[in-house]
């Protein structure tokens, strides 16, 4: 029994310490949740609540789009109106919108209610969250459609990102209902996915989470789909390989990423833990979607020397980079990968291999300023850790003179100029002084 509880706890303890650096990767950033009015009303809701409370604690800046269909539905139901529905929305006419936005505004304040718990025997005790909703989205009428009026159904005309980033600074979690509100005094009845979506992309969050009753969207056969790009999940949607609701939240999680959201994950809001295994754990859970620019770093090509140069060239002046020539790219550039977006290289590093000593040299490593805060830089250093492995590299170092820090967040450690490779160190500049990191892949 002992021995079972010692490895219980060791493999506890094992998960906590490999999830600092998620923790550290994700403090300070912006998450946009979305949250169905189904998942409001499963069992598992209060974990998420619990959940939430724990990202918040952790300095993560949350965002909750929330729906309500089955609750604006028993409404109606209730009320003896009959519902309608057209592309997969709503139809809200006059008479109807008065018990929407009671339907609405009754999950808002349970919602609030649930944020604000702070038990003794609870996971929120003295967590003190501060919850924040308001017209913070302002919408337009669908109008008519194939002939079909929408009513008061409406979708996102703009986004108040000035006031939402200032209440996320000040540490609160901003709480938006599926409600948009038009300079008329109109009110519309939004979908929720339709305002995480757009929400997530005005914000440029770091990532978009989308709750779903699956573990993720599914193949055919039933099995998991554990990645797609921007433009693979559009061409599933174009050819109807994806229906009904998945359709509309895959579209949701598509949109956000070709507007700038570097990911989006589709997960479970039936199963426990969930969001904590996606933003904490290596492998996550359900069906990530990432944006074209993540899938635009690949091998460079001679083309490519032209905006190589330019970005690199600043670099050197600055004596951050040892100068290239353009005749000295034009032979190595089969070393080099190259982050490309909208046609233009934003980022750049180069893979030199030593194979006697089973080492790689990670070098002329550049991104655009306007791309760094965006992670690009870790992008291209997940690219060379994939080619170097591919290579059968162990060990890659770099040596630096400005980036010390950058290095060492992301598990490169110290070692001694004396430890480079036979060729590399007989080339070491010692007017440079650069200092030298390594990486165990």
């Amino acid at each position: 029994m002992e021995g079972e509880k010692g490895l219980k706890s060791n493999e506890w303890l094992h998960g906590f310490r490999h999830s600092s650096p998620y923790i550290n990767a994700h403090r300070g950033r912006t998450v946009v949740l979305t949250m169905p009015g189904d998942a409001i009303e499963h069992r598992n809701f209060i974990n998420i609540i619990h959940d939430i409370a724990l990202l918040s604690s952790l300095g993560v800046r949350l965002v909750v789009a929330f729906g309500g269909r089955p609750q604006i539905q028993s409404r109606l139901d209730d009320a003896g109106l009959e519902s309608a529905f057209a592309r997969g929305l709503r139809i809200t006419p006059d008479n109807h919108l008065p018990l929407v936005m009671e339907a609405i505004g009754g999950l808002r304040a349970y919602l609030e209610s649930q944020l604000s718990m702070g038990l003794v025997n609870s996971p929120m005790h003295n967590a003190r969250i501060r919850v924040t909703s308001g017209n913070y989205v302002t919408a337009k009428p669908v109008g008519v459609l194939d002939g079909v009026d929408f009513g008061y159904t409406g979708k996102v005309r703009r986004v108040d990102t000035r006031g939402i980033e200032q209440l996320l600074e000040q540490g609160h979690i901003v709480l938006l209902p599926p409600m948009g509100y038009s300079p008329t005094g109109d009110a519309f009845n939004l979908s929720y996915e339709d305002v995480g979506s757009q929400v997530a992309a005005a914000l440029q969050a770091e990532k978009l989470i989308v709750f779903i009753d699956d573990e993720g969207l599914l193949e055919e056969d039933g099995s998991l789909i554990r990645e797609l790009s921007a433009r693979q999940a559009s061409e599933r949607l174009n050819t109807n390989a994806v229906t009904g609701h998945d359709a509309a939240l895959l579209k949701a999680a598509c949109d956000a990423c070709v507007k700038g959201v570097r990911r989006a994950h589709i997960i479970s809001y039936v199963e426990d833990g969930a969001l904590l295994e996606e933003l904490f754990t290596r492998d996550g859970s359900g069906t990530l979607v990432s944006g074209d620019n993540y899938e635009q770093i690949r091998q460079a090509r001679v083309e490519d020397i032209g905006g190589i140069l330019e970005l690199i060239q600043p670099l050197e002046e600055q004596g951050i980079l040892v100068r290239r020539s353009r005749e000295m790219l034009e032979t190595e550039v089969d070393r080099f990968v190259v982050a490309e977006r909208d046609g233009t290289i934003v980022g750049c590093a180069a893979l030199y291999h030593y194979p006697d000593e089973g080492t790689g040299e990670l070098s002329c490593f550049a991104v655009d300023p306007s791309y760094r805060r965006a992670g690009r830089g870790d992008d291209i250093l997940a690219m060379i850790e994939k080619l170097a492995k591919a290579q059968g590299i162990r060990k890659l170092f770099v040596l630096t003179t400005q980036t010390e820090h950058w290095f060492r967040e992301r598990g490169f450690l110290p070692t001694a100029v004396q430890d480079l490779p036979g060729p590399k160190l007989a080339s070491y500049n010692t007017q440079r002084n650069s200092k030298v990191f390594y990486k165990p892949l």
